[in-house]
């Protein structure tokens, strides 16, 4: 399977990882588009090749409108909390994290941040992702402040940085067809941070909670390496790993850039590969799922028009596959069978919609296993445009290819060329 592994050798921040991502080839065309389905209003974003004591990395930032920045630092000391950056720390533009709220300014509280992404276009999967990092902040958060999750504040502006942060790195773990991420040891820095409150301790309360469970050491660097959002993203969608996990093999590597200048590179180096679970494989490049199900109910009372909605929801929210089985049922009723195809933590949400969105009184449920060949995304060029493809792989070797249809679709239109023809030409290896 497609995976990733993580090595935060100078900390982690957001921006970081996904200037990484970036620098692995996530388009940052791509990124912009997507970020247009949040409807956050005016921003800027900054994608540039750096060096960092030698090594060339990827800028990510986001730079907010003048304005705005100039009524958030002028209430920098207002707002302050325990792990405020400050413009001399590493990584800048996390300097909105969550506080608690004690002032009359606006500021979005973690209900807030889930109605924007409620209200996005982007896709169920990349909303329910990113709302358990931003759970996961709020939580920390909470236990530190002796408060809850509801009490939890974003600054106004903070928020729109954070929120481009988690949602990019999730758009673009998915764009690369990434399935397993595993994390080295996180290097926190040491020493203090002056915020509002005081001399704080680094790493800060909020981070040091995000990172139990994850292996740390306080390294050389007396300064603020790794931030919540960087902690927050490596607890909810990573696996610990002391070194290069067995059965990972590397095919490209990425570094994305922090802000500051340190004693050491200031840089997170990612490497994408194929990795190959050997507890679970069936030969060397064909593994089973782990705990996936199939769930199913089969309806006779339903407007028939509404299952591709059914389907295209199920799919949204994660499922791996999602179908409709024409059958018969008591007294010769035809029908359709829903069938999903899923893990088993996404069980839960996948009843939801099931429940909510059809008819039926019930939902079965049984464990499957399957074989999958290793996938990766290319690019191939037809004399109209450019093509995503889908490979996949047997023990290193291209078996099948399979154009994306949107692309294509897309093409057939702009150029009035067959549909079939476009698909037919770019499933050809340039």
């Amino acid at each position: 399977m497609k995976a990733l592994y993580v090595e935060p050798f100078a900390g982690i921040s957001g921006n970081m990882l996904l200037g990484a991502l970036i620098d692995a080839g996530v388009p940052f065309e791509f990124l912009q588009d997507e970020f247009s389905k949040l409807h956050l209003g005016d921003y800027e974003l900054v994608n540039k090749s750096v060096n960092k004591s030698g090594i060339q990395a990827q800028y990510f930032n986001v730079v907010l409108p003048e304005e705005q920045q100039e009524h958030d630092h002028g209430h920098a000391e207002e707002h302050s909390h325990e792990h405020q950056h400050h413009h001399e720390d590493e990584h800048l533009h996390e300097e909105g994290h969550f506080h608690t709220h004690h002032h009359n300014h606006e500021h979005r509280n973690l209900h807030d941040i889930e109605e924007i992404l409620d209200h996005s276009d982007l896709s169920e999967a990349v909303v329910t992702k990113a709302k358990e990092v931003f759970l996961a902040i709020a939580q920390a958060e909470a236990k530190v402040h002796g408060s809850t999750v509801e009490e939890i504040h974003f600054h106004e502006v903070g928020a729109i940085d954070t929120i481009i942060d988690v949602v990019g790195n999730i758009l673009a773990l998915q764009y690369l067809g990434i399935e397993k991420i595993f994390t080295a040891p996180i290097n926190t820095g040491f020493g203090f941070v002056k915020c509002a409150h005081g001399q704080m301790p680094v790493p800060a309360p909020a981070t040091a909670e995000l990172l139990q469970g994850l292996p740390h050491y306080r390294g050389t660097v007396e300064k603020e390496m790794t931030t919540p959002t960087g902690a927050a993203l490596l607890k909810v969608l990573a696996d610990t790993a002391e070194e290069v996990p067995n059965g990972f093999t590397g095919e490209k590597i990425g570094y994305g850039a922090g802000t500051r200048d340190v004693e050491i590179p200031n840089v997170l180096r990612i490497n994408i590969g194929v990795w190959n679970d050997k507890s679970n494989c069936h030969s060397e490049a064909a593994c089973f799922g782990k705990n996936l199900l199939v769930l199913a109910c089969n309806l006779d009372d339903i407007n028939p028009q509404i299952l591709p909605y059914v389907l295209e929801k199920l799919l949204d929210a994660g499922a791996l596959d999602a179908w409709l089985q024409p059958i018969v049922m008591k007294k010769g009723r035809p029908a359709q069978m829903v069938n999903v195809l899923c893990t088993q933590e996404l069980r839960p949400t996948m009843e939801k919609i099931l429940f909510s969105e059809t008819t039926t009184l019930g939902v079965r449920s049984y464990p499957v296993q399957r074989t999958v060949l290793e996938r990766r995304w290319c690019k191939t060029e037809t004399p109209w445009g450019t093509v995503r493809v889908k490979e996949g792989l047997w023990n290193g070797q291209v078996v099948n290819r399979s154009p994306e249809f949107e692309d294509c679709k897309q093409i057939a239109k702009e150029s009035g060329q067959p549909l079939k023809t476009v698909q037919a030409v770019a499933k050809k290896e340039n």
